[in-house]
Order: structure tokens, then C-alpha cells, then sequence
């Protein structure tokens, strides 16, 4: 597998000039910033949408901004609104379904290469 160096993103990031990538399902997600060692992501989701049991081996932290969610980490739920967080260690399984419509600031170390076009997991 080929290793291709990613230099990041601009310094300032403004949301009026930055696509949004619908996932489809009802998410949709934009880039708030990233280099090799951290990437910052807002999501939308539409109520009841779903971010399906996952792992990964990057470090998360999610900060809800809006609406409310229902967190699984590792087994574990809980119910979330504005305001709230969560921490995710890497190789832990989780995701998280909507209850009512609502973004979350989703923060990776290192970015996650594989959200950029072409990219894919290391």
C-alpha cells in the first residue's frame, strides 16, 4: 500500500465555503479543519438516523451541539444533549442513534484519512 503525505487543510475553515457531504441515511458531515495529527468534523443528523457500531483506531472526542442522542461506547449507553460529550479510546466499538435532530463536532487524533477522497484506513 502506497503512503501519500496529507498536508492538511487550510488554516481558517469557513463554513460558508466548505462543502457539505451528504453520507445519505440522513447524515451529512463537514470538514472544520485537519492535519496528520487531528481532525475536527460537523455532523447533522435527521432524527432517528443512525451511526452504526464502529471501531477505529484513532482517538474520538464528540461534542453534541445540538438535538439529543443516544451513545453506545464499548456496551455502555447513554442519552445526550446539547452541551454534552463523549470520549471514545481507540479500537473501542460505538455508535450512537438520534432522537432528535442535532449536530455533533466529532474531534479524531490522528485525522482520519480515510473521510478524504481517495483516502482509506491505515
Amino acid at each position: 500500500m502506497a503512503t501519500r503525505q496529507v498536508t492538511g487543510s487550510e488554516r481558517y475553515i469557513h463554513a460558508d465555503a466548505t462543502p457539505i457531504e451528504d453520507l445519505g441515511d440522513g447524515i451529512s458531515r463537514q470538514f472544520l479543519g485537519y492535519g496528520p495529527d487531528l481532525m475536527a468534523v460537523r455532523v447533522w443528523f435527521e432524527k432517528g438516523a443512525v451511526g452504526s457500531q464502529h471501531a477505529h483506531h484513532h482517538a474520538q472526542t464528540s461534542y453534541v451541539e445540538s438535538g439529543r442522542f443516544l451513545v453506545t461506547i464499548d456496551g455502555e449507553d447513554a442519552e445526550l444533549g446539547a452541551g454534552d460529550g463523549f470520549y471514545v479510546k481507540p479500537h473501542e466499538m460505538h455508535g450512537a442513534v438520534c432522537l432528535e435532530a442535532g449536530v455533533l463536532i466529532d474531534m479524531f487524533s490522528p485525522m482520519r484519512e480515510d473521510f478524504l477522497p481517495g483516502g482509506e484506513e491505515r
